[in-house]
């Protein structure tokens, strides 16, 4: 066992004292407070040398232990003394320590990035679910297997899609943020008001279909891994918070999207206008051109908790995606085209120019527009107006897109940030529009 292993191992050990949360009620914390004080105190010797990392020795402290030990330690609090649900914290907690040994057990038979992801989300989500089994046996809750295989998968690709992105030593900002989410979804209750025939049909066709067009995009190069887990994790809390039709609407815009930014890509590279990557969309293109949709996704499943109707949600959803699909379209098909404007003055600049557009492009965007707005009426059951809106809504999300890029993209945001102003833009005024319409 190499030392990456052995240490991946030892956090997971140190992860299973959260199993001790049922029986210790408000002295939850109290065995990663513990630990953390041990953290502390070991400069050297064998402990030291199974947990540090390479930034530990030379720190001459076991931070990454210390950070881990004290997050858990927090969420111990609130599950302790407040309202944080003990399968929560449990869950959170073995997410994180288990999820980076399967990756190490991975990488200790293949050097496969993709695969040792997969790891990672496997051993997280058996680890959390077996942790929420063992909660309710203590407690004595009935069995709520569903949610529990929810809960789990949920929190092991967030936790896969923040590996990605940071190392070890952010494991309080990825602990923190798997429970927070994973309460939300608590709060929610998606699930508690169907039967578990229903709820275990929901579930279980929303992992396999996600899944699959995961796998099948990583396969063709449309997304890296980041990108593959976080379509993954979008499109399961489609189904789950939303229902079949919400993912239909968000997997039209991945596939479409995905096949236009592979569409004549090396004519695009010799204009400089391709995407990197060979195409792959990352995490950040992913979120960027999702986030604002994930939003509404979560008012709406909120939506007794919160003001205006479902319905208003629905719209701004669809017309977020919208403006998704419009913006992709416009960008890929426009680049392929001569003479483009600067929208804020018409003047003529490079292809690629932040901002600029071509007659082309614009109407390819509405194209798009209008692809999410038939699908809406297949699968929502809009009419006339509701395409209306949700149309109107991309063209809207669209153009903000461009004023954004000639304005301020590079000097006040990135291009991912643009992405997320735009859709924003697009959801607003779905959910507006439908509201002044009368539709919501």
């Amino acid at each position: 066992m190499n030392k990456s292993l052995r240490r991946a191992a030892a956090f997971a050990l140190v992860a299973t004292l959260s199993l001790s949360a049922p029986a210790l009620g408000p002295a939850a914390a109290a065995p990663f407070a513990g630990v953390a004080l041990g953290a502390l105190a070991i400069t050297d010797g064998p402990l030291f040398d199974v947990f540090s990392t390479a930034r530990d020795r030379r720190a001459g402290q076991l931070r990454t232990l210390l950070g881990f030990s004290l997050a858990s330690t927090g969420l111990g609090l609130l599950a302790g003394l407040f309202s944080l649900p003990v399968g929560v914290f449990v869950a959170s907690v073995l997410v994180v320590g288990f999820g980076d040994l399967g990756r190490r057990l991975v990488l200790e038979r293949r050097t496969n990035r993709a695969l040792s992801m997969v790891g990672f989300v496997v051993l997280a989500a058996l680890a959390a679910l077996a942790g929420q089994a063992v909660v309710a046996a203590v407690t004595g809750q009935p069995p709520a297997y569903p949610r529990w295989v929810f809960l789990a998968t949920s929190g092991a690709l967030l936790a896969g899609v923040f590996r990605t992105v940071f190392v070890a030593r952010d494991d309080p900002l990825v602990l923190l943020t798997v429970a927070l989410l994973l309460w939300l979804f608590t709060v929610l209750g998606p699930l508690d008001d169907v039967s578990t025939a229903t709820a275990w049909e929901r579930v279980g066709v929303a992992l396999a279909v996600t899944v699959a067009f995961g796998w099948a995009s990583r396969a063709l190069g449309a997304t890296s891994v980041a990108g593959m887990l976080t379509g993954v994790f979008l499109g399961l809390l489609a189904v789950v918070l939303g229902g079949y039709g919400w993912f239909a609407v968000l997997i039209a815009f991945f596939a479409v999207g995905s096949l236009t930014t592979k569409f004549r890509y090396d004519r695009k590279l010799e204009r400089g206008v391709a995407e990197e990557n060979d195409g792959a969309r990352g995490t950040g293109n992913v979120l960027g051109n999702s986030a604002a949709a994930l939003v509404a996704l979560l008012l709406y499943a909120a939506h007794a908790h919160v003001p205006l109707s479902s319905t208003a949600y629905q719209f701004a959803y669809a017309g977020s995606v919208a403006t998704a699909l419009a913006d992709t379209l416009s960008s890929e098909v426009g680049g392929l085209f001569d003479d483009p404007r600067l929208l804020t003055s018409l003047e003529r600049v490079e292809p690629g120019t932040d901002g600029a557009v071509t007659w082309q492009g614009e109407v390819a965007g509405i194209a798009g527009a209008l692809l999410i707005a038939g699908i809406c009426v297949a699968v929502f059951g809009f009419g006339a107006a509701g395409v209306a809106v949700v149309v109107g809504a991309g063209i809207a999300g669209m153009t903000a897109d461009s004023l954004a890029g000639a304005t301020i993209e590079n000097d006040v945001v990135g291009n991912q940030g643009v992405n997320f102003l735009a859709t924003l833009t697009g959801g607003v005024v779905g959910g507006a529009l439908a509201l002044a319409a009368g539709l919501a």
